[in-house]
């Protein structure tokens, strides 16, 4: 079976309607979607706040201004991530310290955490990779004795818990991303939920040149005041009108998710060539991911069949050209790091992919891992 596509956005004609509806309206920033998005992604996740942003990157950029990050601090973030988790603190003109991690997992962990706090160290950002929480009691602990602040990345987790409660309500903020990958899509966009108002109320204001009232708030036409040094960060109305008509009916989507995964397992779990971590209803799948050797031999096989996969992520942060020549990184501080960019494979995970496409991924890696 060949042509299966690794990502494939669940969009329907009605949610294409509605955005061509609001395009045709003109009225195209600041309208009611963007507010019923932020309401149902407070709603979803059970949090206090809601700021839809431009991207994830936004979000977390706007977080780590939030939280007075500053030159002379120190940022404690994964080795494995997206850029754009070290870059939001780097944007600051803080320092982002790399972290190793699980190398099962891909998450940081305390023990990872604890060997890089100094006393420049201000805040730790985490990464709940592929839809996997990480250890979260540990890691608030550590954090409220240490006097640091939490962020928590959310990119891959839109709909994943940590002992019942959605993640992103464990730290100052929770900064998930909706780009055409993920679980839920506005092309580009994201959005940060916080229980602390004083934090709502900066990153709006921020993400909004750092004017002090909304369009919708202004007594006068035009009246308004600069507070801050703000940026662009807003999200169009269209795109919220996408986001919230997926978010909707995300609650079918993530099942299907969970469904999906535990097909994977039932096909792997007897190929000991492969390896995957164990089945869990509180991870939300955004890919599945599996770990074994001759990687990039397989990449290029699957890539050959017309099966479609990622990988997330191949190079650690501090082996990037700009942080290895900004910080010298030695390999041996991050060997979990290197093996698990070495060796993952991400399966893709939708909610329209089939049960024989499904099998067939699994029947074609069996055959390849021998």
């Amino acid at each position: 079976m060949k042509n299966i596509k690794f990502s494939y956005p669940n969009i329907n004609l009605s949610d294409i309607k509605l955005v061509n509806k609001i395009i045709k309206s003109g009225w195209l920033t600041h309208g009611k979607y963007t507010d019923f998005f932020e309401r149902e992604i407070k709603r979803f996740t059970n949090s206090k706040y809601c700021v839809t942003v431009s991207s994830c990157t936004a979000g977390l950029h706007l977080s780590c201004l939030a939280s007075n990050f500053s030159f002379g601090d120190e940022v404690i973030v994964p080795s494995v991530t997206h850029t754009a988790t070290a870059h939001a603190v780097e944007y600051t003109g803080a320092k982002a310290v790399f972290a190793d991690v699980d190398k099962l997992t891909g998450n940081i962990t305390v023990e990872t955490l604890k060997k890089k706090i100094t006393s420049k160290t201000k805040g730790i950002i985490i990464v709940h990779m592929s839809g996997i929480s990480c250890e979260l009691k540990e890691i608030v602990e550590l954090c409220k004795n240490k006097n640091l602040v939490l962020i928590e990345d959310c990119a891959h987790s839109l709909g994943t818990k940590y002992k019942s409660q959605h993640v992103g309500n464990f730290g100052i903020s929770g900064v998930f991303s909706f780009y055409p990958t993920k679980q839920i899509t506005t092309g580009e966009g994201g959005a940060v939920i916080t229980n602390n108002k004083k934090i709502y109320t900066k990153i709006k204001q921020l993400k909004g040149f750092g004017i002090d009232k909304d369009i919708k708030e202004r007594k006068k036409q035009g009246a308004y005041d600069v507070l801050d040094l703000g940026y662009n960060y807003r999200m169009t109305d269209f795109q919220a009108a996408l986001g919230y008509r997926q978010i909707l009916k995300y609650a079918n989507n993530l099942k299907k998710r969970k469904q999906i995964a535990k097909r994977y397992i039932k096909n792997l779990k007897f190929t000991k060539e492969i390896k995957f971590t164990k089945y869990s209803k509180d991870n939300s799948y955004f890919v599945f991911q599996i770990f074994c050797k001759k990687r990039d031999f397989i990449l290029k096989k699957l890539k050959s069949l017309g099966i479609g996969v990622s990988v997330h992520y191949t190079t650690p942060l501090p082996q990037m050209t700009y942080y290895k020549k900004k910080y010298n990184y030695r390999p041996k501080s991050i060997k979990n790091s290197i093996e698990y960019g070495s060796t993952n494979i991400s399966l893709p995970v939708y909610p329209s992919l089939t049960n024989n496409q499904i099998d067939a991924i699994c029947k074609t890696l069996k055959k390849l891992v021998k």
